[in-house]
Formats: C-alpha cells, sequence, structure tokens
C-alpha cells in the first residue's frame, strides 16, 4: 500500500522560532522536514547547509529530507549523512555523473532521491528507477519559494507514476513547489504521494495548516 508524507519546507518558516514551528508540524502528523540546500550557482539563491541541519536534527525525530539544489552534490553527500540526513535528493541536471552520484548516497546508507526541473523530460530519469527510491518533480522552478504551481505537472506525475508502475519499482514521488490544500488532491490523484510544501504550512498557523494536510493525505490510504 502507498504511504502518504507530508514533508514541510522550512525554507519557509520563521527561522526566530524554528524549533516550535518544527515541533508543531510534527504534532500534527508531518513525517519528513524538507530541508533546501541551494549554492547560488545551480539556482541563484543561497540557503542554509549542514550547521542548521545538524541543529535541527537534534530537536526533531521527523526523518530529514533533504534537497541538494547545487552543482556536483556528491561533493557533499557525507558532509550532509554526518549532519543528520536521511534522504538525500540530488538534481539530474546538476550531476556529471548521476549513476556515481547514486552510489555515494547509497554508501552512506542513505536513501536517494532524483530530482527533474519543469523542462526536463520525464523520460530522463526511467534508466535510474532501479536504483533510486524516489523522484522529485519540480512544479515550479527551483530556488526562490512562494511561486505559483505549473499546471502542467500534472500530466509530468501521471507519466512517471506509468513508467513506475510498468516495472514495479517501489519509487515513491514526491512533488514540490506551489502546492495548498485547495490544489493539493489533484497532485495526489495523478500519482504523487509525497507533497513539499513552504508557505502552505509555515505562513499562518503551521498547526492548523499541517492538519489540513494530513487530512487530506490520510484520506488516499
Amino acid at each position: 500500500m502507498m504511504r502518504y508524507v507530508l514533508s514541510p519546507s522550512i525554507l519557509a518558516a520563521d527561522f526566530t522560532n524554528l524549533g516550535e514551528q518544527i515541533r508543531l508540524v510534527e504534532e500534527q502528523g508531518a513525517e519528513y522536514l524538507h530541508f533546501d540546500v541551494m549554492d547560488g550557482m545551480f539556482v541563484p539563491s543561497i540557503s542554509f547547509g549542514m550547521p542548521v541541519l545538524q541543529s535541527i536534527k537534534k530537536a526533531t525525530s521527523q526523518l530529514m529530507d533533504v534537497h541538494l539544489m547545487v552543482e556536483e552534490p556528491i561533493r557533499y553527500v557525507k558532509d550532509f549523512q554526518n549532519a543528520g540526513a536521511d534522504n538525500i535528493t540530488v538534481h539530474l541536471e546538476a550531476c556529471k555523473d548521476l549513476r556515481e552520484t547514486i552510489r555515494e548516497v547509497h554508501s552512506c546508507g542513505l536513501r536517494c532521491g532524483v530530482s527533474i526541473c519543469p523542462d526536463t523530460p520525464v523520460d530522463a530519469v526511467r534508466e535510474y528507477l532501479d536504483d533510486i527510491e524516489m523522484v522529485l518533480i519540480m512544479s515550479v522552478y527551483p530556488g526562490f519559494g512562494g511561486q505559483k504551481f505549473i499546471p502542467e505537472a500534472l500530466k509530468r506525475i501521471q507519466e512517471l507514476r506509468e513508467m513506475i508502475e510498468k516495472i514495479e519499482a517501489p519509487v515513491d514521488i514526491e512533488v514540490d513547489g506551489g502546492i495548498y490544500p485547495s490544489n493539493v488532491r489533484e497532485v495526489l490523484d495523478a500519482g504523487a504521494n509525497v507533497i513539499v510544501a513552504g508557505s502552505a504550512v509555515f505562513k499562518g498557523n503551521p498547526a492548523e495548516n499541517t492538519k489540513k494536510f494530513m487530512e487530506i493525505l490520510k484520506s488516499y490510504e
């Protein structure tokens, strides 16, 4: 049976009150915590790195869902393992040798995801589906929070779900960008089972917002 998981993105959290906000979303059933790492090269923005992850890891029992939006992420896999990552997702577009990068993540005992940007054909991940645990479909252009969901992402999720089912691979589909309680059902109906939400969770009341998402996700199980 497919598991449906919420992964709140701390990029949108209030960092002056981060520990409390993490506690609130965990209490309401968010199993993952999404950690967006940006290097100012692969994407224009710069976010945070290992020391922030290390301190968050001590404050929660949630799974650390690390999304490396960086050039040649293989350079940082061990560092993020040491800082407390559980999942590491790398961008297909950012790796010179994606297979070697996947091997590096697995050799550290971590689950590996591969992410694709909105303009990258879904078919580009096909050859890796037997080797990874998750595909992350970006439903916005990576690098900035608060963007609108790109509707074409729904077809891409459907295409990927069909591909995964055809080879019967136990691969999660995570979707990140512009997802709110108002449109999350469309994303789930298309075939996603891991939902990243930043502004939709942390703006306003994180506990109430998480509760809304979790009620919808649980209705799919």
